[in-house]
């Protein structure tokens, strides 16, 4: 078991040994991510162990958008990893896929558009 955080997402994954099936939300990872970037994101840290093809991974995942809910996955899998083989700790923490991702949306101030926009000057 691990949860990974991106932005507003947060993720529960399971891990167990099995033959290589990826559901997220009840779908399959290619009808759940359209974009083959964010799949490539979520099964890195699973070929980077050699695992991809023998382990079986439930996702429930809320919050955010496509992107954030990818990131958050991919830290998921690398701690529920780390939880099932001690061993490649190493391996994970030098890829990036057991640190978590602190950037957040800046809040929007009083007086502005935006967070930093300001509203249209007008001299006359």
């Amino acid at each position: 078991m691990g949860t990974g955080r991106r932005k507003t997402s947060v993720a529960r994954v399971r891990i167990k040994e099995g033959s290589g099936n990826f559901t997220v939300n009840g779908r399959s990872l290619d009808e759940y991510f359209g974009v083959e970037r964010d799949r490539n994101t979520v099964l890195a840290p699973l070929k980077l162990v050699g695992k991809e093809n023998s382990v079986d991974v439930v996702v429930r995942v809320e919050g955010g958008g496509t992107t954030g809910q990818a990131g958050a996955i991919l830290l998921g899998i690398g701690r529920a990893l780390q939880g099932i083989m001690p061993e490649a700790h190493h391996d994970l923490s030098s890829a990036g896929f057991l640190t978590r991702d602190s950037r957040m949306v800046e809040r929007k101030k009083y007086g502005y558009k935006k967070a930093r926009r300001s509203f249209q000057f007008s001299k006359r």
